[in-house]
């Protein structure tokens, strides 16, 4: 079923991209901002999936990146290797974030690839059949898409919590604003290269008898590194049978 619609989709949306899942056939569609609005029309209007489930942002950045050193495992566990400042791993003055000029004036590199995407998730009842669609938006800097609130009143307010949370401007949305995060808030949290210990704080500022937004200063910008410690007691009865057979061997 999943093959033969598969097929289907990939005829009827030439320049897309279809995939297929396996074990479970899951089924997604990449398409072009350009083409977004229309191929979600369609997919309404032609296959039946009028059943809007969810949309969410990604932040493509480091994806693919592996930070776990698994080069020493043992019985014992394995560490995690940390070095550099990576995503979310960095102070005030040394963001190396699109979000806002460099406070140093260093030039930030131009990220490969595209790195923002809006996935939807939809479900055609009439036909049983689930299908997922991801569109990359063309500019990292400004990340647009269309808003698809014409379509599926419903998803007004997850496109106003992936502009909150990534910064992805759905383009016709009737009141995109934030959602989660006050209207105060700087940047955007969910961002790989949002600082971990946020960008501003908010204190009560004595001599202005107000409350202030400043530049994190009172949290450093460090990373919980876990240390695996196993005490498993199949690790235990190898080594005690291995001891036994030494001395047995001893013995004899």
């Amino acid at each position: 079923m999943s093959a033969t619609f598969a097929t289907e989709l990939a005829a009827r949306f030439g320049d897309a991209a279809v995939q297929v899942a396996q074990p479970r056939g899951e089924i997604t569609i990449e398409v072009a901002a350009g083409d977004w609005l229309s191929t979600c029309a369609a997919l309404c209007d032609d296959f039946g999936f009028d059943t809007f489930i969810d949309l969410c942002g990604v932040d493509y950045l480091s994806y693919g990146d592996d930070e776990w050193d698994t080069d020493g495992v043992s019985a014992q566990g394995f560490s995690r290797g940390v070095e550099g400042q990576g995503p979310g791993r960095f102070k005030w003055t040394e963001q190396p974030s699109h979000q806002v000029a460099d406070p140093q004036g260093i030039a930030v590199d131009a990220l490969e690839g595209k790195r923002y995407a809006a996935v939807l998730h939809l479900l055609s009842v009439r036909n049983n059949t689930r299908v997922r669609v991801r569109c990359f938006a063309n500019d990292n800097s400004l990340p647009v898409v269309p808003s698809l609130v014409g379509i599926w009143p419903g998803v007004n307010w997850f496109e106003r919590e992936a502009f909150d949370m990534y910064g992805i401007i759905f383009d016709g949305h009737p009141d995109l604003r934030r959602i989660l995060t006050d209207y105060g808030f700087v940047g955007h949290p969910f961002r790989k290269d949002f600082p971990l210990i946020g960008n501003v704080e908010v204190h009560y500022d004595a001599e202005k008898q107000r409350v202030v937004y400043a530049p994190v200063t009172s949290v450093e910008p460090r990373v919980g590194v876990p240390r695996v410690i196993r005490d498993d007691a199949r690790f235990a009865t190898a080594e005690g049978e291995r001891s036994g057979k030494i001395l047995h061997r001893e013995a004899r």
